[in-house]
């Protein structure tokens, strides 16, 4: 006769065994094999993925959450060369025409020498100061964070989190200017490219400015390029406009670069320290497409 009273372990006994969750798989991985080092956790990390314990999003953001460790600011930083820098003596209107061109949100601000870093301006500090005529540049001036370009990049990202800063001045051993780095740039890392107010999230990626000028994503594809400009841009190498322009300098592109394909005019008008970000076309009529000669020019 059965127990009309059955145990609580008896219905343990009958009741589905739940579901692993993925720290309980990933555990069970390593307790198999007990990583000794670095090496070992990265194998552990790739025998996961291999077994589809992780997908291709958690696998690379685990191994660049490890690589962070590895790496230095020298690493990933924006080279001197190509900081956009703001003069403390210039006007408000000036201040504002620079910031719009460059487009980012924090700059870096030099008194009489462009190695005499005074401080940063955040470009919503000044927007909320416009109505006022008398304003000075100086009063909206933050304290400047200076690092080591030996700084590993795990400590820098604990830092900016304690102080709630976002850019920091990267100088040499000799107290030189290096460059800067910032808070995206740490975790880009990690997480991959990370979109900003500038990137578009449709489909569109030419935008026209006026009579025969545009500007267009430096990520847009040259047979779209192609078709939009009635040219022949070749993609036999290069899959993007950015890539071609890139190809036609022979290195990184930068801000103010161009390249001449045709009766059209590419111009770099946002760039970071790995690619080309924006690009600006414009049409010359008078020219003739077959008759117009390729190259490429810089602005250094």
């Amino acid at each position: 006769m059965s127990d009309p009273y059955p145990t609580t372990e008896a219905h343990a006994s009958r009741a589905p065994k739940p579901t692993k969750s993925l720290l309980d798989r990933m555990l069970a991985l390593v307790r198999r094999r007990e990583p000794e080092d670095r090496e070992g956790i990265k194998a552990v990390l790739d025998a996961a993925h291999d077994r589809h314990l992780l997908d291709v999003e958690a696998y690379g953001m685990i191994k660049g959450a490890l690589a962070v460790s590895e790496r230095t600011v020298a690493d990933i930083m924006v080279p001197r060369s190509r900081m956009d820098l703001l003069d403390v003596s210039l006007s408000v209107p000036q201040l504002v025409a620079l910031i719009i061109d460059a487009g980012h949100s924090r700059f870096p601000v030099y008194e009489d020498d462009r190695d005499n870093i005074i401080g940063i301006l955040l470009a919503k500090d000044l927007l909320r100061s416009m109505l006022d005529p008398s304003i000075e540049l100086r009063s909206l001036v933050r304290p400047a964070v200076f690092i080591p370009e030996t700084k590993r990049l795990n400590v820098l990202l604990r830092e900016f989190r304690a102080s709630h800063n976002h850019l920091a001045i990267v100088i040499d051993e000799h107290g030189g200017i290096s460059g800067l780095v910032t808070m995206e740039d740490v975790l880009e890392q990690i997480v991959g490219d990370i979109e900003d107010e500038f990137d578009e999230e449709d489909e569109q990626s030419i935008f026209p400015e006026g009579e025969n000028q545009w500007r267009l994503m430096a990520a847009t594809e040259i047979s779209h390029f192609n078709e939009a400009f009635q040219t022949d841009l070749p993609d036999d190498e290069y899959d993007s406009v950015g890539g071609w322009v890139g190809g036609q300098l022979g290195r990184i592109p930068r801000r103010g670069d161009s390249a001449t394909h045709g009766d059209i005019v590419i111009e770099v008008i946002r760039a970071d320290a790995r690619r080309a970000l924006w690009l600006r076309a414009k049409r010359n009529p008078a020219a003739h497409a077959n008759g117009a000669d390729n190259g490429a020019s810089s602005n250094t």
